[in-house]
Formats: structure tokens, C-alpha cells, sequence
């Protein structure tokens, strides 16, 4: 093997290890206890979960923070039950979407987004007023219905998961989406 044979094996190995499926990263984390492995899977979920805490619960990146934290502080001390009947991610979802609802029960009340758009909001397709206007509709929707909206129609969960994630029936999802997409058409218009 010449020396660029070596370097390109090098390349495939740290290829491979850096993109370690979540599954492979899971185990070494629970066999060996690796703060690496747990860093990785909190590295690549992290994003998304922020973002889905933030317009759940239509408040501060604080009470984001909070949320993802609590739902990580979770994750980390039932991984060994996890089975892989879904996705890391899906599952992940379930327990942040658990945490924003604690979080939730009691406050019916309107709270003023921050001004800083989600990281997963692409700014460059909206001006920064539309984009702040958008996600203040989103916001002063009802819990249930803003939690059924940002799950289907920003995250792309279909009705079926979202009513194993929430605990309703599909139909219920399904009606709830159709009354937030209208009461933000009332909004946004």
C-alpha cells in the first residue's frame, strides 16, 4: 500500500467515525459511558430540538434552553430502555414535546418571541419583519393546535406520529392543523 493509498483508508476510517449512525453512537455511550458519544448525538439532534421547543413554546430562547436540557437530562437516564422501534429523533421529539407541555400547563398567556428568528428559519427566503411576523402568529396560537402545526408543517411529522407524540387521536391532529393553518391565513392577511 503506497502512501496515498494509506491516506485515502485514513480519510474512509475518519469519514466512517465521523458519521457514526445514532444507533452505534448510543451503544458506545451506554457501554463505555463516552462523553464523546453523548456529545455527538447532543451535536446533531441539539438544532432541531431547539427549534421545535422555541415555537412550541412560542417563548425566550431561555425557556428553550430549559426545555432541550430537560429533555436531554431525560434521554440520558432511560437510553438504556430505548428499543428502536423509532427513530433517535422521534423519540427524542416525544420526551422535548413532554417537557414543553409541563412547561405549558398554566400559562395561557401571550409571550413575546424574542426578536431572533429560530437557527433553522432560513432568513434569506423571508425579510427578517416578515420572518418576526410569521413566528408571532405562530406563537399566539393555542398550545394544541400551534404544537400539531409546528410538528406537521415544520417538521414534517405526519398525522399518525404526531398523535402518538401528543397522545390524540389522528383525527384530532387532523382537525387541529386545519384550524391553526386558517387562524394563521386570518393573521397573516
Amino acid at each position: 500500500m503506497d502512501g496515498g493509498d494509506r491516506e485515502r483508508q485514513a480519510a474512509v476510517t475518519v469519514s466512517t467515525s465521523g458519521n457514526a449512525d445514532d444507533r452505534g453512537l448510543v451503544d458506545r455511550f451506554l457501554r463505555l459511558q463516552d462523553e464523546e458519544s453523548f456529545r455527538a448525538l447532543y451535536r446533531r439532534h441539539t438544532p432541531a430540538l431547539y427549534g421545535l421547543a422555541r415555537r412550541l413554546l412560542a417563548a425566550s430562547s431561555g425557556d428553550a434552553e430549559d426545555a432541550v436540557q430537560d429533555t436531554w437530562v431525560r434521554a440520558a437516564a432511560r437510553l438504556h430502555r430505548f428499543r428502536w422501534e423509532s427513530a433517535l429523533r422521534t423519540w427524542l421529539t416525544g420526551i422535548l414535546v413532554n417537557c414543553c407541555r409541563e412547561r405549558l400547563r398554566g400559562q395561557w398567556r401571550w409571550v413575546e418571541p424574542d426578536d431572533a428568528a429560530p437557527k433553522e428559519q432560513a432568513d434569506d427566503v423571508l425579510p427578517l419583519e416578515q420572518t418576526l411576523g410569521v413566528e408571532r402568529a405562530i406563537a399566539s396560537l393555542p398550545p394544541g393546535s400551534r404544537s400539531v402545526f409546528v410538528l406537521h408543517d415544520i417538521h414534517g411529522h405526519t398525522h399518525q406520529e404526531i398523535a402518538a407524540l401528543l397522545d390524540i387521536e389522528p383525527g384530532t391532529s387532523k382537525s387541529q392543523l386545519f384550524h391553526a393553518r386558517r387562524q394563521l391565513r386570518a393573521l397573516l392577511t
